[in-house]
């Protein structure tokens, strides 16, 4: 029978840009030596490239030249009506030449059209293939990276890289750089037919547009202090709101409606008169381009008209010209913006490059398979510490027999969770020793020595997919009956049937459609389905119902049964029964011993013992 299977997949967001005169965009730390990096991706393809570029030409060229063409059909059009009112003899208009000119027209408009099609075809392609190729590299990364990168790295941060700055990098390769391209050419076209038809004309547009240009720049420099204003008001309403709708109950019960809202006032006026200066300001570019502009088609027409009548230009030509400098301005804009894109698009990538060049696991020398995995640990004299200075484990020694359950209890800090990561090799062993089965665990692989190993941890992670699919993530070659064995074991066929869709049953994005208590019996099933020889436990039992954590633990002791177990243990109460339970302070083990032998002690665990039972006799 023949089962859907839900994939497990992260989830991201895709980000915008804004405008050329809105914020100012993120700029490159080092825009030359990131921009070469960059380049070296396009490199493979640079014969693609090569025609993109000959494409990109002829569709400006034929763009550029349409004016000219358009210009000869109004002089011969403005002469043939001259003759016509002069009462020449014969005189007519030449509908054949006209209609000659247009069929030119059209077949220069479709030219333009195909090679710009052709040209977006290709870039599509050679954007898609790069793009491939940095998620790939990224995606390798991530598996190569050790879990120190991870802890010390923002999760939204790395998300960021991996799609909003990707997704920057192949929307500038599919669009900017033919626009840019394209816009350059036309600007270079246009100004070339320009001076053909007239220098003197040329210098008027080439003055119109300089004073556009410096006006332009005079209110965007003005306007970006106040789109940084708005940014940053726009953050912090952002995060207020955030704060006031997740604390929602918090707020309520300690009555701080009022004083929310008058700070979301306060931010609101900010942000309003921020944003109101800079989009005024903004909203003024158009206005005054458009008149300068206009005046400099005053200039052109009451120019071009002299020289018009003292028959020194075509009257076609200097229709051409208006058409010209109305062109100008639009690459111009263009260029600019695009300018800004790539700035954007160059930080983008400074960033993954920076994630691409983090420092990766070591590779492992030589290692030695294990056949026989029975269980047994030891420490000895191991010292670390997530920085040199600042040790977290100190001269500590152990021994753990096969089969045993040893409970690990210390105050927050003590070294308890460092102690698991040195023994899943999250992190190397770099003074002191840790044998599994009497074999050093540095000439054991990470993948072997985590194949020794079962987890359940206080919190729990489940993925979006279906339950099935995340029991089955313990062991992606068990059978389907080996998955509904290892759910019966944990309990998981109290509830499970009892769900509209069963074991496929989908765990949305926040795994809130199932109960705390229920994802933690996933993750039992899950431990149980990789059959581990050592099993690790992080108090499993907390924040869950009386009737919820029985369930759980008679779970976890049919999990733990004929297997070595490690509890990292929050609540005394839990470790009882544990062959061995060692008290730790500053990375040290200060007491150790059973459960009753500690009590009679009267030491440091007996305080811990004593003090959470007055607590919940409290």
């Amino acid at each position: 029978m023949s089962r859907r299977r839900s994939q497990l997949s992260p989830m991201g967001k895709n980000f915008g840009r804004g405008p050329l005169d809105g914020p100012p965009p993120e700029k490159p730390k080092n825009f030359r030596k990131t921009g070469k990096r960059l380049l070296g991706y396009l490199y493979p393809y640079r014969l693609l490239l090569i025609s993109v570029s000959i494409l990109a030409i002829f569709s400006s060229i034929f763009g550029v030249i349409s004016p000219r063409i358009m210009g000869l059909a109004t002089t011969r059009i403005f002469e043939g009506y001259l003759e016509i009112t002069a009462g020449i003899p014969g005189a007519s208009l030449d509908f054949s030449y006209i209609g000659r000119i247009v069929l030119v027209l059209t077949v220069v408009y479709l030219l333009s059209a195909g090679f710009t099609y052709i040209m977006q075809y290709v870039l599509a392609g050679l954007s898609q293939r790069i793009i491939y190729t940095i998620r790939e590299q990224m995606s390798t990364k991530l598996k190569r990276l050790p879990v120190r990168f991870y802890d010390n790295k923002s999760q939204g941060d790395l998300l960021s890289r991996v799609v909003n700055d990707v997704d920057t990098i192949g929307g500038t390769l599919q669009q900017s750089i033919t626009q840019f391209m394209t816009s350059i050419i036309s600007i270079i076209g246009v100004i070339v037919m320009m001076l053909i038809i007239s220098p003197l004309l040329s210098v008027i547009v080439l003055s119109t547009l300089v004073l556009s240009v410096i006006g332009a720049k005079m209110i965007v420099t003005r306007s970006q202090g106040y789109y940084k204003d708005q940014q940053s008001y726009l953050g912090e309403l952002n995060g207020h709101t955030e704060e006031m709708y997740t604390g929602h109950k918090i707020v309520k019960a300690y009555g701080y409606e009022d004083a929310s809202l008058e700070r979301f006032k306060e931010l609101n006026q900010s942000l309003y008169d921020a944003g109101w200066k800079a989009n005024f300001l903004s909203g003024l570019i158009m206005p005054l381009m458009g008149f300068i502009n206009n005046l400099g088609y005053v200039f052109i027409a009451a120019y071009g008209a002299i020289m018009i009548s003292q028959g020194r230009i075509p009257i076609g030509d200097v229709q051409a010209f208006i058409q010209y400098t109305r062109q100008l301005s639009h690459p111009i804009v263009q260029a600019a913006n695009i300018s800004n894109i790539i700035q954007s698009t160059v930080a983008a990538a400074e960033r993954i490059f920076e994630f691409l060049d983090e420092e990766e696991e070591s590779k492992e020398q030589e290692t030695k398979s294990m056949s026989q995995k029975k269980g047994r640990i030891e420490f000895n004299h191991l010292t670390f510490g997530y920085s040199p200075d600042q040790p977290v484990i100190r001269d500590f020694s152990l021994t753990v027999e096969e089969g045993q359950t040893v409970a690990i209890v210390g105050a927050t800090g003590s070294g308890k969770t460092t102690l698991v990561n040195l023994l899943m090799k999250y992190y190397p062993v770099t003074k002191g020793q840790i044998l599994i089965d009497d074999v050093d665990i540095n000439r054991i692989s990470r993948y072997e020595v985590r194949k020794y190993f079962g987890m359940v941890l206080q919190d729990t992670w489940l993925f979006q997919g279906s339950i099935f699919d995340n029991i089955r993530y313990g062991n992606k070659e068990a059978s389907e009956k080996e998955v509904y064995e290892a759910a019966t074991m944990a309990n998981l066929d109290v509830f499970v049937p009892c769900l509209p869709d069963g074991y496929e049953t989908e765990i949305n994005e926040d795994g809130n459609n199932i109960s705390k208590g229920q994802k933690q019996l996933i993750t039992i099933a899950r431990a149980f389905i990789t059959n581990p020889r050592i099993l690790i436990l992080d108090e499993a039992t907390s924040n869950v119902d009386t009737r919820t954590e029985i369930m759980i633990q008679k779970a976890t002791r049919k999990l733990m049964e004929g297997r070595t177990n490690i509890i990292i243990a929050h609540r005394i109460s839990t470790i009882k029964e544990a062959d061995l339970i060692i008290v730790m302070d500053q990375g040290r083990i200060i007491e150790k011993g059973t459960h009753q032998a500690l009590l009679l002690k009267k030491g440091h665990y007996y305080e811990l013992y004593t003090s959470q039972f007055t607590v919940l006799a409290g």
